[in-house]
């Protein structure tokens, strides 16, 4: 309605500006002021309109084309009809190519050069209900959740899986999501990774612990992966280790080859039993190697493993190698000298040592009650490292203790 009302006002300056023009134009030359101000006077007092203009016109017109003298009508007080007033077709299409048509102008007008609308400008409730805000991006924030309106990447990220309050935590990962572009970045490591062999419901997840990947040259991820297969390594195999260690494409071709150099010589193995075991644990590959190095140690220096026995004993139970070095003392220290299992026998059952000492220890204090602590092979009723470890509280109670549940629930609350 503010645009519309302007509009009016323009029209109305323009009428007003050409019947100044023309008026002094016709006064210089006919030199009859007098009758041409006589001949528009009406129009001072008529309502502007659309209606007034043509009416405006054809004044224009008569002063134009009629003599300053008086009609003769008028001298002789009588009156003639309209049409004997008006000038003749011929006169009139003359005159029109000389006139400005000041209709057509306004039509042609450009609208874009109305003033806009100021901000104080009072507006209707309906105009008001009709404004639609966009929400502010957040110029920062602590949470990735704020950009999630407003980040198409972030949005199908969090489709697939991806728990951004995981992300944050991990150093720059944040703010490098928001900075790659889903169609651009994205979308091919994901199809990448489809490649692989990870599967779709472990691309939420993996992303989750490893977002870094979406950031890196896809050549290079082709290249690690090629390198693997060069190593004999399945496409099952790769897929496996994929998912289990997601930071493992991030290793560069060189890293990787120390990394398996490093296991094949330090523990002996072959290059068939090397695979296995960066197989069933591929964290290896990419954690860090003094915590190995030092439990290699632990083993031969203070629990006195052989280098043979070690080499058995981490081929079985890979994990060893990543364990808690104080857990490992522990356990080898209640299993060696409390139960009193030679290192052989040990070396023979190595998963003993990825069990809760606690659970060792209830069991063996029940069976000692019981009189059935019998762990040496020669002798009869032998139980075996496996079985004591293994098995579930209501298997072990029936056929390795003889005893009902009850039983071992009421010796666990008298410890």
């Amino acid at each position: 309605m503010a645009a519309w009302a302007r509009q009016v006002s323009r029209w109305c300056c323009l009428l007003n500006t050409a019947r100044a023009v023309e008026l002094t134009r016709r006064l210089r030359s006919r030199g009859c002021p007098a009758e041409a101000c006589r001949e528009f006077a009406p129009l001072a007092v008529l309502p502007a309109g659309k209606e007034v203009v043509l009416w405006r016109l054809q004044a224009c017109r008569r002063v134009s084309v009629g003599s300053c003298s008086p009609p003769d009508s008028v001298k002789d007080g009588s009156f003639s009809s309209s049409e004997s007033n008006l000038p003749s077709v011929q006169q009139e299409q003359a005159k029109a190519e000389t006139l400005p048509d000041l209709n057509a102008k306004i039509v042609d007008e450009d609208w874009d050069d109305v003033a806009p609308s100021s901000a104080l400008e009072v507006i209707s409730e309906e105009e008001a209900v009709q404004i639609i805000a966009e929400p502010l991006v957040p110029i920062q924030s602590s949470t990735l959740r704020d950009y999630v309106d407003h980040s198409e990447t972030l949005e199908k990220l969090v489709h697939l899986g991806v728990d951004l309050s995981q992300v944050e935590k991990r150093q720059k990962a944040g703010q490098l999501l928001l900075t790659l572009d889903f169609e651009k970045d994205v979308k091919k490591i994901l199809l990448f990774l489809k490649d692989v062999g990870v599967e779709d419901n472990q691309l939420g997840p993996f992303l989750t612990k490893n977002p870094y990947i979406l950031a890196e040259d896809l050549e290079a991820l082709e290249t690690r992966v090629a390198y693997l297969k060069s190593k004999k390594f399945g496409k099952s195999e790769i897929a496996q280790m994929v998912s289990r260690a997601p930071y493992l494409l991030l290793f560069s071709v060189e890293r990787l080859d120390n990394r398996l150099g490093f296991f094949k010589n330090e523990l002996g193995l072959s290059v068939k039993k090397t695979k296995d075991l960066v197989i069933r644990l591929p964290r290896l590959l990419t954690g860090k190697l003094e915590p190995v190095k030092e439990n290699l140690q632990v083993c031969q220096i203070e629990l006195g493993f052989q280098r043979n026995e070690i080499q058995q004993i981490v081929y079985k139970t890979p994990k060893i190698l990543t364990a808690s070095k104080k857990r490992l003392r522990q356990t080898f220290d209640y299993l060696h000298n409390i139960m009193g299992i030679p290192h052989h026998m040990l070396t023979r059952f190595p998963q003993v040592f990825n069990s809760k000492l606690l659970r060792i220890k209830e069991r063996h204090m029940f069976l000692a009650f019981l009189g059935r602590a019998q762990y040496d092979p020669a002798q009869p009723s032998y139980i075996s490292l496996d079985q004591l470890v293994s098995l579930p509280d209501e298997v072990f109670c029936t056929e390795i203790a003889k005893a009902s549940m009850q039983d071992f629930e009421n010796f666990l609350k008298t410890l």
